[in-house]
């Protein structure tokens, strides 16, 4: 595992040797981490995550409580992911296809992933957009957008900071 002095890892947390964690990441209660893992600086992973192999996660990235992030899943920096949280990475699943393909999604940076939102793959969620709680996300997000419901639906325009941003004419 390559990481700096300053990584802090939890006694009960699994990470792979072949991980890759940037400096003042913190990993907590719970954790798995699999192999070709790439997690950024400054990162919080919390407890009971799940973080398969090959997949990157960038700078100051805030991954909540009970998340799962699967293989094909690219997270850039600035990212918050809220509790409980699904990526998928199969759009059609069955036990018994051992010829399935991953299907990649993608996290634009400032992105911000509400609790118990599903994230379907092949989608890419853009720049500073907002996936309200409970959300499942089946299109692409476009950026500083607000979605929200199931499936997915704009629901309104937003700034850096996630505050609403009133319609134009």
């Amino acid at each position: 595992m390559s990481q700096s002095a300053d990584v802090f890892i939890h006694t009960s947390a699994h990470v792979s040797p072949q991980a890759r964690l940037g400096s003042g990441t913190k990993v907590w209660i719970n954790v798995q981490i699999r192999e070709n893992v790439s997690i950024g600086e400054n990162c919080i992973i919390s407890k009971d995550v799940y973080i398969d192999e090959g997949v990157s996660i960038g700078d100051r990235c805030k991954v909540q409580n009970s998340v799962s992030v699967y293989k094909g899943v690219t997270i850039a920096d600035d990212v918050f992911v809220g509790p409980n949280a699904c990526f998928t990475n199969d759009l059609v699943p069955r036990a018994f296809n051992t010829g399935w393909s991953i299907t990649p999604t993608k996290v634009e940076t400032g992105a911000s992933i509400g609790a118990n939102a599903t994230i379907v793959c092949g989608v890419t969620l853009g720049e500073y957009c907002m996936v309200a709680a409970g959300s499942v996300v089946t299109r692409d997000v476009p950026p500083y957008t607000l979605v929200k419901g199931n499936p997915a639906r704009v629901a309104g325009r937003i700034n850096k900071m996630g505050q609403r941003v009133p319609e134009t004419e």
